[in-house]
């Protein structure tokens, strides 16, 4: 996220009001933008609009496109991240006098310039600072594989997405030297050399139980080197999701690229439900709203864990999302950290069930 502008004055208490404008690098950054920009919000962009020449003619003349600034009044933010875009819907409030009140989408992309005009919360600041000193890197792509399955995903910091899945036909317990495990590694390779390159991808994990995993390493070793020097192995006891998840707690994206949101996200998710386990002993976690407010008036708040569905429903209800801020703040100003899990993948989907807002807490209360 590149961060051009930013014009913010203080305007209450634990609230901001100013106008940010940046630049979207990645899908990523699409994906932090669609949890920051809310309905309300006026938000600046460029489109193109053909303006017709008067003539002596009797049609018109058309002229070739022209980009022209509009400001929309948000009404709603949809992430699309198969067509790569975030599409904002709204009332247009600034531009052309004809257009006024119209309703208008902007396609934003990575590399389209925006301006987001409203009242900043403090985490919404605090997300986009943390997007802007993410350096874009190229992609890492996880393959899961055993006996006639392979299922591959790409790591973003919003989860994983699935690349492709393929099965053979003739499924498990297929032989070492059988000609259709060669079959089933030729469409694995096929498919990952075809992700490889339209990603520009950086480097491959290949994890899976048993041995599949080194004897489709070895073919891809035979059949494309220079793939092969980008590639490694991992262990994992399955394939799909929980393959996926195993290979992030194992921290070998954290090793090959410099992003720790997802890892960090399966961790902390796993030491709350061990520390819930020890409910009856009193163990160190806290789930669910009031048991958090509990908490934090004993500031045995050490990490807030919230997702951003939950935050994004308190939006529908001025109470709510009063109380959510004020949580939030209360929980930074008694030193607590705060991490927003994405929805996009399985520990904030976790998290959802509990409530979608826990706690992992300095000592037993």
């Amino acid at each position: 996220m590149k961060i051009l502008k930013k014009r913010i004055k203080d305007k209450r208490a634990g609230r901001k009001t100013g106008e940010v404008s940046l630049i979207p690098e990645s899908l990523d950054d699409l994906w932090h933008l669609k949890h920051v920009i809310e309905a309300g919000d006026l938000v600046y962009s460029l489109t193109y609009r053909r303006l017709e020449g008067l003539t002596d003619k009797i049609r018109p003349v058309k002229t070739e496109k022209k980009p022209l600034r509009l400001g929309i009044r948000t009404e709603s933010a949809e992430f699309h991240k198969f067509s790569h875009r975030l599409r904002i819907k709204g009332v247009i409030e600034r531009g052309l006098d004809t257009e006024l009140g119209s309703y208008h989408t902007f396609n934003i992309e990575p590399g389209t310039e925006l301006s987001i005009v409203k009242a900043w919360k403090e985490h919404q600041l605090k997300r986009l600072k943390e997007a802007g000193k993410v350096v874009a890197s190229p992609d890492v792509i996880i393959v899961t594989i055993e006996d006639g399955e392979a299922v591959a995903g790409v790591v973003r910091q919003y989860g994983v997405d699935e690349l492709f899945s393929i099965r053979c036909s003739s499924g498990k317990g297929m032989g070492r030297g059988d000609e259709s495990k060669n079959d089933f590694f030729y469409d694995v390779l096929k498919q990952l050399k075809n992700s490889f390159v339209s990603l520009a991808a950086e480097s491959v994990i290949i994890a899976g139980p048993g041995f599949v995993k080194n004897d489709f390493f070895a073919f891809l070793k035979e059949k494309d080197t220079e793939l092969a020097k980008r590639a490694r192995t991992e262990q994992s006891s399955s394939v799909g999701t929980a393959g996926f998840i195993e290979v992030l707690k194992r921290g070998a994206v954290e090793r090959l690229k410099k992003e720790e949101r997802l890892t960090r996200e399966v961790k902390l998710l796993d030491k709350l439900m061990e520390e819930i386990s020890k409910e009856e002993e009193g163990g160190k976690a806290v789930y669910g709203k009031a048991q958090v407010r509990n908490a934090l008036q004993y500031g045995a708040i050490e990490t807030l864990l919230i997702s951003d569905e939950k935050l994004m429903a308190s939006r529908v209800g001025e109470e709510e999302e009063k109380e959510i801020e004020s949580l939030l703040r209360d929980v930074e100003r008694k030193r607590g950290k705060i991490v927003v899990f994405s929805t996009e993948f399985e520990p904030g989907k976790r998290l959802n069930g509990l409530g979608g807002i826990a706690a992992l807490l300095r000592f037993k209360i």
